[in-house]
């Protein structure tokens, strides 16, 4: 099964501008899952914000922080003198520049020509990866070459381990040491002990006139090559580095200094450029099972879904299930480096349909923290799980109490997620069901699967009150973080609702679980499930329709930024018709079939005009329920925007780690919304409706076991697979069933 292949996008800086230095640090992240490394320059900056990053590395510096993803110990840092003047673009002429990172294999490239403030005129080229195996492996590189004139030069170069988030410090250093003329070596260890990071950099220049010397000082650990550049004769620093982490219950391998040593060793003999072949090569392994191609008058389209798989794949900790994928993936320090509902919504489904054992992997994180929402739970006088809104590595609950100062009032915002914002229960138990019907994994189902539904449905069970004979859900935030505390939230109620369904559904129906099996029937019978009005729009709360409205235009033009909180306050946003972001629509979006066309359409036109998009999660799915009811005039251009919402020109959009769950949406989008991909309900269903600029889209998919190829253009959708096996999968309304290819016209 073979289709043309595009040409993989490259993401070009503009131009070097200080003002976006932190926003394509982030989005040029070198990254494999285990390890994140942020695009910074090698020469310092005052507002360039380094970051380092392995998965499940966590710790609360003091009694009153949450746990956040430490910024480790920097190895990317270069100081350059060039005859007496330090190196930076800030200072002489820059007469030509480069830089781009190239998704295909994660590498951050640049070249330039810069005349110093003395005169003397050199060429800068350099290059990084992190490798995609082995995953602790670092390779860098970086070439001088004088233009007109001999120039001293200096190189200093190592571990730098003042590097702390935000200013707070969450390593000691254990031990720093040179060995072998080449090679630093730091440990770092938490306060208390149950974490540890080794780092061994090796560092060589290609040429032997060159005094070298090291110093350890202030928390840095330094190497200094001093020499001179010769006009025309290029000088490379190449780095090799080994990063390696110790988490709560790894075993410290014996003699671990050593160790780390003799495994980076192999790799310091081949040098930059074949680590760079063997790298690219076992991304091109990977490429043909992730990679959705467009055939787009607009290259951007291509550019957007190239970084989206290449984020995906660098922010998900697919090799240790104790790990999940944080909200800013390895990319930055925003929220804490915490995992939200965002990770089984809007990420674990690209995994499910292209790798099903990461997804698995994801799952099995939240299964392994059920006891921990168990207690969650009881605390809060519920049964089941209470899975905690911010979670980390141990599974206890990591939101916040207070947020951001209200600059109205002087006064710390209280953050009300962990307390009401319970839709994540349903949004786990969905994920879970989705997983089952994709895979078919019947031991996961045995086991994970209905010790996760289950806690999940007693939660509910418990978490309703009686009014009327009906039973209703209180006190809620659904998705709309702009609605706080609100009565029978549709989204919430609905997903709710599912989730015991779901639950009675692939229990077995023994004697252990007929209590439960009786609570979860009337819970079905008697759960409210708002309705369509006259009008067919179905309220988001019992509250909503009774607020009044303002004119939202201008915070629309300013989606994103949350200006609205600097014209009223939370407490007011709360009493008027304000949407953060998509609510009754994601309902739309997870649970369509519930819905007829005219109820979507009718919900559409009620709430996107009340829908600010202040969260990055909004107009992805706006674009999919749009796309599905054939609105393609409203759907194109808020999917686009989409896309833009960390590639596009602002130059602080992602400044503190990349919008991970965006990142999936952009893969959402094209798939379950320009190809219209469903299969929650257990049959693979597709409704093309590509946009009009589109002549093709292909993409991987993988189903119950089997890999297919799907090519849709304008005029045919075609699916390829490699087994004799009957499938049957649905196109728009129309069962079809074949065993290697299915060709149609689409009218």
């Amino acid at each position: 099964m073979t289709s043309p292949s595009a040409p993989f996008s490259v993401l070009c800086e503009p131009g070097f501008s200080p003002h976006q230095l932190n926003k394509y640090a982030t989005l040029m992240t070198c990254g494999n899952g285990y390890l994140g490394i942020r695009g910074g320059h090698e020469e310092a900056y005052t507002d360039q914000v380094r970051g380092m990053f392995v998965a499940g590395f966590y710790h609360r510096a003091t009694p009153d922080e949450v746990t956040e993803l430490v910024n480790l110990p920097d190895i990317t840092g270069c100081k350059i003198e060039l005859g007496n003047t330090p190196f930076s673009l800030l200072a002489g002429t820059l007469l030509s520049y480069r830089r781009e990172f190239h998704p295909e294999l994660g590498e951050l490239c640049r070249e330039l020509i810069w005349q110093s403030p003395e005169g003397g005129l050199f060429s800068l080229k350099s290059a990084r990866f992190v490798a995609r195996a082995p995953q602790q492996l670092v390779a860098a590189t970086l070439t001088l070459t004088a233009l007109d004139q001999a120039t001293p030069l200096r190189l200093s170069t190592g571990i730098d381990a003042t590097q702390t988030n935000s200013g707070r410090q969450h390593l000691t250093e254990a031990s720093v040491r040179v060995m072998h003329q080449h090679t630093l070596q730091g440990c770092y260890r938490t306060p208390e002990g149950d974490m540890a990071l080794m780092l061994t950099s090796h560092c060589r220049l290609s040429t032997d006139d060159v005094r070298i010397s090291y110093a350890a000082k202030n928390r840095r650990l330094t190497q200094q090559f001093s020499t001179t550049l010769q006009v025309g004769v290029p000088l490379t620093l190449e780095k090799f580095s080994w990063v390696d982490v110790c988490l709560p219950g790894d075993a410290e391998p014996a003699s671990w200094d050593e160790h780390c040593l003799a495994q980076l060793a192999p790799h310091v003999e081949q040098g930059y450029a074949a680590l760079r072949a063997a790298s690219l090569q076992q991304w091109q392994h990977w490429w043909p099972q992730a990679r959705v191609e467009v055939d787009s008058s607009d290259a951007f389209d291509q550019l957007a879904l190239d970084m989206s798989a290449y984020h995906l794949a660098a922010m998900t900790p697919a090799h240790d299930e104790r790990c999940s994928v944080a909200a800013k993936g390895l990319t930055g320090e925003g929220y804490k480096g915490h995992v939200f509902w965002d990770t089984d919504i809007f990420i674990l489904p690209y995994h499910l349909l292209t790798r099903p054992e990461t997804a698995r992997a994801l799952l099995r994180y939240r299964y392994h923290r059920i006891p921990q929402a168990q207690q969650k739970a009881a605390r809060c006088g519920y049964e089941g799980a209470l899975f905690p809104w911010e979670s980390a590595f141990t599974g206890e609950e990591e939101t916040p109490a207070f947020g951001l100062i209200n600059i109205r009032t002087g006064l710390r915002q209280p953050v009300a997620s962990a307390l009401a914002e319970h839709h994540l229960v349903a949004d786990i138990a969905y994920a879970t069901v989705g997983y089952l019907q994709a895979t078919g994994d019947a031991a996961f189902q045995a086991t994970e699967a209905q010790a996760l539904l289950k806690a999940c449905a007693l939660f509910w069970l418990s978490r309703t009150t009686e009014v009327n004979g009906r039973l209703e859900l209180h006190d809620v935030i659904g998705p709309d973080e702009y609605t706080e505390h609100v009565n029978n939230n549709a989204y919430t109620n609905y997903l709710a609702h599912y989730s015991v369904a779901q639950a009675l559904h692939y229990l077995p129906d023994t004697p252990e679980h007929a209590g439960f099996r009786a609570r979860g029937r009337d819970f079905l019978a008697r759960c409210v499930l708002p309705q369509p009005d006259n009008d067919r729009v179905i309220p988001q709360d019992d509250s909503f329709f009774s607020k009044p409205t303002i004119d939202l235009t201008r915070y629309q033009a300013k989606a994103g930024t949350q200006s609205i909180l600097l014209d009223y306050s939370r407490a007011e946003v709360n009493e008027m018709q304000i949407l953060k972001q998509a609510d009754l629509i994601m309902l739309f979006f997870l649970l369509p079939s519930l819905f007829s066309r005219d109820v979507q359409r009718a919900n559409l036109d009620y709430y996107l005009p009340r829908t600010i998009h202040d969260s990055s999660l909004s107009k992805a799915i706006y674009a999919i329920v749009a796309c599905r009811n054939d609105m393609a005039d409203l759907a194109w251009p808020l999917y686009r925007e989409a896309m833009a919402i960390d590639l596009g020109p602002e130059p602080h959009s992602c400044d503190d780690g990349i919008h991970a769950a965006a990142t999936g949406a952009i893969w959402l989008g094209a798939i379950m919304g320009f190809a219209g991909l469903e299969y929650q309900e257990g049959q693979l269903v597709l409704s093309p409706r590509l946009p009009p600029h589109w002549k093709t889209l292909r993409f991987p998919l993988r189903w119950r076991g089997e890999q297919l190829q799907i090519s849709i253009s304008q005029q045919h959708l075609q699916i390829e697979k490699a087994t004799d096996a009957p499938l049957s999968i649905s196109v728009h309304g129309t069962l079809h069933s074949f065993t290697r290819r299915l060709v149609l016209a689409l009218h």
